[in-house]
């Protein structure tokens, strides 16, 4: 997920130092995710509003979601179930390095 840091709702009231920021961070971290998990692809958006489904409706973010041929369609109609290809701290620990030095970032 990337978020700005000013609070806002509205796509519009981004300036265009930060919108330029949020791709730039954006791309480094589709990169990092495509080398270190081996991506093939990934869902990149944002709900906004509430009735978009934005779960934090006053402050945007974009969600960033690594895919995989194969992860999806039949998986969750099966008794909910979902594809997890590693745990939650194996991932975090393998993507961490690569966000420890901002300047490289953007």
């Amino acid at each position: 997920m990337v978020a700005p840091y000013e609070h806002t709702s509205n796509v519009s009231e981004i300036d265009k130092e930060t919108a330029s920021e949020i791709m730039s961070i954006s791309n480094f971290a589709m990169k990092t995710i495509e080398t270190e998990l081996k991506a093939e692809g990934f869902n990149f958006g944002a709900n906004l509003g509430k009735v978009a489904g934005a779960g934090i409706a006053e402050h945007i973010h974009y969600h960033i979601v690594p895919r995989w041929a194969g992860d999806t369609n039949f998986m969750p109609v099966l008794s909910h179930t979902k594809v997890i290809m590693d745990g939650l701290t194996e991932t975090y620990n393998s993507l961490k390095p690569y966000f420890n030095d901002s300047k490289s970032i953007i």
